[in-house]
């Protein structure tokens, strides 16, 4: 895998450089990750990623070092390389000799597709993570936060009928690449015109009726390709083929049979975009919407430490499809911190994170207290001051029973799932409601009883505590550190380009996150050992100003 030795007027050039240098900030940080930390990566961690027999290869070590410089700086494989082979400082942090060749580009995306491959990806984050507890850089039981941003994925935004196009042509191209003879003795010959090049490069039709017979036919194409596959016993391993399985899924979505006759579904008739493949070429990207931003491809969710007296580290990386809550990855971070033995005393988040359920489990699991605002009652009882709300009943959970401020019963109470989560439908007697003499204050149905959804017991007064709690200074004041960590999304997507992805799907761009995540924590560490101070938060002059008044 090696390269040649560096050409003879390199060395004296390196020597040089080494006797005078006088490093700038930058440099200086790998050169103190060297001198305080050691080695941060040992081969044998990388050990189970590599046959036992055969030709050695580069070092895993110094390979999963290089991605974290890599991705430091936002160099290319090949830009990266070139500085293993040129730049003093790469050499020192590598413990490589100044005359050391160092290895062809094309290494570390091999070294790359094997992280992936043996679901490895989170060593570069976890093993670093580890130095630094034994370093004292970091350490369970503070406080952190986490926060999440969006992240556009490598794909194009394709309409719908480009999108079914490049299916069908991405389809044959796969195919005419590992079967191209009996692909071409099935394929008509105007085929080659129509999908020989992406569809976007052909004038489109400007009438909508053009425009759906053109989506039909592409469909009626797409679907003789497919009968062909699955009605050729001898060719059953094409059915296991991605992007047939995609052209598969796709034409569900983009397409149904009715008397015998396939059509073109309306924008209502398809999926919803959690659900809906917005390209052929990553499947697992999807359309995210956040207020008035809208993206197609993934999220992110950030964790970090904010103690005062430590560096703040990234401790946990959580990529998702780009339109799940974020309320779903409260409990995996949770389990994952819980893994890496850096279960925080305290974990601040923002609204998006905390449900009743969140703020329970994660007390009585891990004992953290999970400091955010819930989400208000948006009753209109709850807006009206004289109005009954849930918190104005009472409530005899061992009887399972509701008692309303007027002393009546509740006739029934039931326990149900709703989004993988417990809650419990009560009601109470038509007969007493609609005979109260203050029904006005309780419900405004004419013919109806007052109902209630409410959580368990020990959920029902986690939320209800919460949302005093936080119209209180004590929480604002304590709540007022979470705002730091708008930081750290500005400085993995936007200072490391962590916005937009490299690769395509899901776990590749994982990697990317948890490799660039790496490489905040590897200059944070350095910079907190050299002894530079934290900046603070840039307010305008104007901003300031306002401030003052």
């Amino acid at each position: 895998m090696s390269l040649k030795p560096a050409s003879a007027q390199v060395i004296p050039e390196l020597t040089a450089r080494v006797a005078k240098a006088s490093f700038p900030k930058e440099d200086n940080i790998y050169m103190k990750m060297r001198d305080e930390l050691g080695v941060i990566y040992k081969d044998e961690q990388f050990e189970a990623l590599f046959p036992s027999r055969g030709q050695p290869a580069e070092a895993p070590s110094r390979l999963a070092f290089v991605t974290i410089m890599q991705f430091a700086e936002g160099l290319t494989d090949r830009a990266a390389a070139d500085a293993v082979r040129s730049r003093i400082d790469w050499k020192y942090a590598l413990g490589l000799e100044l005359e050391d060749a160092g290895f062809h580009y094309s290494v570390l995306s091999k070294f790359r597709k094997r992280l992936l491959l043996a679901g490895a990806e989170e060593n570069l984050l976890n093993q670093m993570l580890d130095l630094l507890q034994e370093k004292g850089l970091l350490k369970a039981g503070g406080k952190q936060r986490t926060d999440s941003t969006y992240i556009v994925g490598a794909i194009r935004n394709l309409n719908r009928l480009v999108l079914v196009g490049e299916t069908l042509r991405h389809t044959l191209d796969t195919i005419a690449a590992v079967a191209p003879v009996w692909l071409q003795s099935i394929v008509p010959q105007e085929w080659y015109k129509q999908y020989g090049r992406p569809l976007h490069e052909y004038k489109m039709p400007t009438k909508k009726g053009d425009r759906d017979a053109l989506a039909c036919r592409i469909g009626e194409d797409g679907l003789d390709l497919l009968q062909s596959i699955y009605e050729d016993l001898d060719m059953l391993w094409l059915r296991e083929i991605p992007a047939v399985q995609t052209l598969r899924q796709i034409w569900i979505q983009q397409f149904y049979q009715q008397n015998g006759q396939l059509r073109w579904r309306t924008n209502k008739e398809t999926p919803p975009y959690s659900k809906r493949i917005v390209s052929p070429f990553d499947i697992e990207a999807r359309q995210g919407t956040k207020r008035m931003n809208r993206w197609l491809g993934y999220k992110v969710h950030l964790t970090e430490t904010c103690d005062a007296d430590a560096p703040k580290i990234i401790t946990h990386v959580e990529t998702r499809i780009a339109p799940e809550s974020d309320t779903n990855a409260t409990t995996d971070v949770h389990a994952a911190l819980a893994e890496k033995e850096l279960i925080p005393k305290q974990h601040i988040v923002d609204m998006g994170y905390v449900a009743g359920h969140h703020i329970v489990s994660s007390q009585d699991e891990y004992g953290i207290d999970l400091l955010g605002p819930i989400q208000p009652d948006t009753s209109w009882q709850a807006q009206d001051e004289a109005a009954f709300d849930t918190t104005t009943f009472s409530y005899d959970w061992e009887k399972e029973l509701a008692i309303c401020p007027q002393g009546k019963e509740s006739i029934f109470w039931k326990q149900r799932q709703e989004n993988n989560h417990t809650v419990i439908d009560v009601m109470f007697s038509r007969r007493d409601c609609l005979n109260c003499p203050v029904k006005a204050r309780c419900t405004k149905s004419l013919t109806r009883a007052r109902s209630l959804t409410i959580r368990p017991e020990k959920e029902f007064a986690a939320i209800h505590q919460r949302r005093a709690y936080q119209k209180t200074d004590d929480f604002k004041e304590s709540y007022a550190l979470r705002a730091g960590v708008e930081g750290v999304v500005s400085q993995t997507a936007v200072a490391l380009d962590m916005r937009r992805s490299r690769y395509r799907g899901l776990d590749k761009t994982h990697l990317q996150h948890v490799a660039t995540a790496t490489a905040v924590n590897l200059k944070r560490a350095a910079n907190w050992l050299l002894g530079y101070a934290t900046a603070e938060t840039y307010v305008t002059r104007f901003s300031a100003l306002g401030m003052a008044t």
